[in-house]
């Protein structure tokens, strides 16, 4: 497989070096060895990148939305087909372990066939104006070619969950995969181009040239829209360099997400769902549970039981499928873990389990729980993006919302309570876009994913998803 695995630009359906050959390594965060070179683009494959889809784009907005739809579904048949090839260099240039890997695939693969099922039902409608007597006729149209970044922690769902919204609408893209985990992006473009995407259509363009290469794009009045997903800081800079040209963005940011347990909740539902909330990906998600608050009453009782859990989880390479816990994506990113749980330790913290460094190459850390986390240190501020649970306890029901919202976060929450009225009640009183109630996982192609306050704009997925892609039009006319 290794030495098939496409490494180049893909402009105008074929693959092609970078204009000046510069390439970058990309390397397997669980040995640090390099699985291959990849070719960086420049300001000027991007611009050719985006001649091509400016071509492409008109035909593509012409055709039906059911040609449209066909298209998407033989995407999904022909990803599912592949979905072991997917899911082991997800982990190989991500690092995440096998089962996470294969949750992904099959869910990158779903916007596929959500959004050939999305394409046929275009919304619109045609009224009669009361006190002019005109008649008006209200239809989306495609808003033109858009820009997708995409981040290194979700290399395939991250990337068709934008594309695949995008083409139902009838808009080109080009996409600017991070350069970390560029590999599943190129590999997608095989698919695209067995299941007969037009050239010109979708575009990829790893570069690690990324500012000049983005600003480029940014300042061609040719796209309009901005699909982000990453950090809020660089979301801010994105959204400076959407201004200059009024372009639509959607943006998907950071996260600070609270996990609180009520004190009637049914305990081990809730270890369960802390499980997933804070272990999938390898705690490598926006979404991951964050800052963790469980009731007083049963603190002692659910840590015991959580613990237990996180204890009995195997570290090591993710392409072994016994594997439960692969690497950190790179160095950076489990440095920073690590300096997490030193800061909660130095601040009164107190480490359960895990909390050291690991011997050898590669950027493994192990799953790490800690108790009695100070409200002021950095991991209940920043995210941790690592499989480290930091433990508060309450006992208050309207202090642990508000400790819920002290945030300028508004991604997700996640609440277990026994008693479902009053879990609505609270989940309404919670500042994020998104609400786990007595659940881990909120992620799915049907349902509209996004934040509120700091973390984001716009919606990706569900009905809502293909809106971001599409420009609301109304023509006026006298019978």
């Amino acid at each position: 497989m290794l030495n098939e695995l496409p490494s180049q630009l893909y402009i105008n359906g074929e693959w092609c070096d970078a204009s000046d050959g510069a390439r970058f390594d990309v390397l397997n965060p669980f040995d640090e060895s390099v699985i291959a070179q990849v070719s960086s683009a420049t300001v000027a494959d991007a611009q050719a990148a985006l001649a091509t889809a400016e071509s492409a784009q008109k035909a593509w907005a012409q055709r039906t939305p059911r040609d449209r739809a066909t298209v998407l579904m033989k995407v999904f048949e022909e990803f599912q087909r592949r979905v072991e090839d997917f899911t082991r260099l997800i982990t190989l240039e991500n690092g995440k372990a096998y089962g996470d890997a294969i949750g992904e695939a099959n869910y990158a693969a779903e916007f596929f066939r959500w959004y050939a099922e999305e394409a046929v039902r275009p919304e619109g409608h045609y009224g009669h104006a009361p006190a002019s007597g005109a008649r008006t006729l209200v239809h989306e149209r495609p808003a033109g070619i858009a820009l997708l970044i995409t981040p290194w922690n979700y290399p395939a769902a991250m990337g068709t969950r934008k594309i695949a919204p995008a083409l139902a609408a009838g808009c080109a893209v080009i996409l600017k995969p991070a350069s970390e985990t560029p590999l599943t992006s190129l590999l997608l473009m095989e698919v695209l181009k067995i299941a007969g995407v037009p050239d010109g259509l979708v575009n990829v363009i790893p570069t690690r040239q990324t500012g000049p290469v983005v600003d480029a794009l940014l300042d061609d009045p040719r796209i309009r829209v901005v699909s982000f997903t990453g950090s809020t800081e660089v979301g801010r800079q994105l959204l400076t360099g959407c201004a200059r040209n009024i372009l639509n963005p959607a943006m998907e940011l950071g996260g600070n997400a609270p996990f609180i347990v009520c004190e009637d909740s049914d305990l081990d539902a809730a270890a369960d769902g802390l499980m997933m909330a804070k272990m999938r990906n390898l705690g490598e998600a926006c979404t991951a549970a964050n800052r963790i608050y469980l009731h007083d009453s049963i603190a002692a009782e659910f840590t015991e039981k959580y613990v237990a859990k996180m204890a009995a989880l195997t570290v090591g390479n993710g392409l072994e499928e016994r594997i439960d816990v692969g690497p950190l994506v790179n160095r950076a990113t489990r440095d920073k873990v690590h300096e997490l749980v030193q800061d909660a330790v130095a601040q009164g913290a107190k480490c359960l389990l895990g909390g050291t460094m690991p011997d050898g190459p590669g950027f493994c850390y192990p799953p790490t729980v800690l108790t009695d986390v100070p409200a002021q240190a950095k991991c209940c501020h920043d995210e941790i993006f690592g499989p480290v649970a930091a433990i508060q306890t309450f006992t208050d029901e309207a202090e642990v919302i508000d400790r819920a919202n002290t945030t300028e976060y508004g991604l997700v929450a996640y609440l277990y309570c026994g008693e479902l009225g009053r879990g609505l009640k609270l989940s309404e009183q919670l500042e994020f876009g998104m609400v786990g109630l007595n659940r881990g996982l909120v992620s799915d192609p049907a349902a509209p994913f996004g934040g509120v306050k700091q973390s984001g704009i716009g919606r990706e997925g569900g009905r809502e998803g293909i809106r971001e892609f599409v420009e609301t039009q109304y023509i006026s006319t006298v019978i």
